[in-house]
């Protein structure tokens, strides 16, 4: 027993750290995109790698649990969230980095008026992942079901700056690329507000034993 306190009480830490430095990233991406900042953008590449490494040493200290310790009920369900929490984690970080890739190319290019609506997004965005984190901290499912309400505004914001940049390029065709490359970055943002959404539903699964995954669709459908 005392094994699986220590062992547990290592993995909340290490998920904090993990999700500390992808949140980071997050907001140093779109920093890079709407502040033309190439130090920000290449710290993020940098801290890729780091990323990596966490969600791996989380994934055999996880294993290791369920060989060693044989834990159950409650303890089982944190193992199986951090599991899926981490691997969300890993991708919000690698599209953190696609983000900063696009906005390093722009920076060399005249920018387009639109970069400025990406605050709006990017504030959104970054307030659902550090919302999603704070509440597997605290193991909120309150606070998790709040932010599963978040992701249509995101879906909103996307879809204006898209209409937006596809009737610019139709009246300006040489703006296409750098046009193409904002498509992308919104894009990677509206990605990484789908993985906070999943890091909640992680949350209210831990705390409740409830799977929301598909609760949408179920109501949808009935």
């Amino acid at each position: 027993m005392r094994r699986l306190e220590s062992d547990l009480a290592q993995l909340n830490q290490q998920m904090l750290e993990m999700g500390a430095l992808v949140a980071s990233s997050v907001h140093r991406s779109t920093l890079s995109l709407i502040d033309s900042n190439e130090v920000l953008a290449h710290q993020v590449i940098r801290d890729e790698a780091r990323v990596d490494q966490m969600e791996l040493q989380i994934d055999d200290l996880c294993t290791s649990m369920i060989v060693l310790t044989q834990p159950v009920a409650r303890d089982m369900r944190m193992i199986t969230a951090a599991f899926k929490i981490t691997t969300d984690l890993e991708r919000m970080g690698d599209l953190a980095v696609g983000i900063v890739e696009r906005s390093l190319s722009l920076m060399h290019q005249p920018a387009l008026p639109t970069v400025h609506h990406f605050s709006t997004l990017a504030q959104l965005v970054e307030s659902m992942v550090l919302e999603s984190l704070d509440s597997f901290i605290k193991r909120d499912a309150q606070a998790a079901h709040k932010i599963l309400k978040s992701d249509d505004a995101v879906d909103n914001q996307r879809n204006g700056i898209t209409q937006e940049l596809i009737t610019a390029m139709q009246a300006h065709p040489e703006i296409i690329p750098r046009a193409l490359d904002l498509i992308v970055i919104a894009r990677n943002l509206e990605r990484i507000a789908d993985h906070a959404t999943n890091v909640a539903e992680k949350v209210i699964f831990l705390v409740n034993g409830e799977d929301v995954r598909h609760a949408n669709e179920a109501a949808l459908l009935s």
